[in-house]
């Protein structure tokens, strides 16, 4: 690769694509393991917020905040990735009060009803320009 097929994604861009994005990955830490599960999103004043049922999500913040959370972007000329890592915590009271405000509903009809957001603490982003889009893993028309 020379030096431009891979560069940083300017931090605005990063913000850019987390909030056209409503899906992502999880990475958090349970009992001395990295788990790393899908989740839907949104993105509110830099900091973002997903629903959570009671389980291993949940239980893994509350033990541990340290949080990634990772989206792509693919087209036919690049990848776009970013990559936040921050602190997330359950919101509770007036918090969690506001965040049930903003447009983010389970894409499965699960009882998600526990409100939680990541303070971030770094935001970075890569854009990978491909060079040949017929090697894709992407099945093509």
């Amino acid at each position: 690769m020379d030096q431009h097929t891979v560069t940083e994604l300017p931090e605005e861009e990063s913000w850019e694509l987390l909030q056209k994005q409503e899906f992502g990955r999880l990475a958090f830490h349970l009992v001395g393991e990295v788990h790393i599960v899908p989740i839907n999103y949104v993105v509110d004043a830099r900091r973002l917020f997903f629903r959570t049922a009671e389980g291993s999500k949940l239980l893994g913040i509350t033990m541990n905040e340290d949080v990634a959370f990772e989206v792509d972007e693919i087209d036919e000329k690049a990848v776009r990735s970013v990559v936040l890592r921050g602190r997330a915590r359950q919101l509770a009271g007036h918090e969690a009060d506001r965040a049930e405000q903003l447009p983010l509903r389970p894409w499965v009809p699960d009882a998600k009803n526990n409100m939680v957001s990541i303070e971030p603490t770094e935001v970075t982003g890569r854009v990978f320009r491909l060079g040949s889009p017929e090697r894709l893993m992407i099945p093509q028309d």
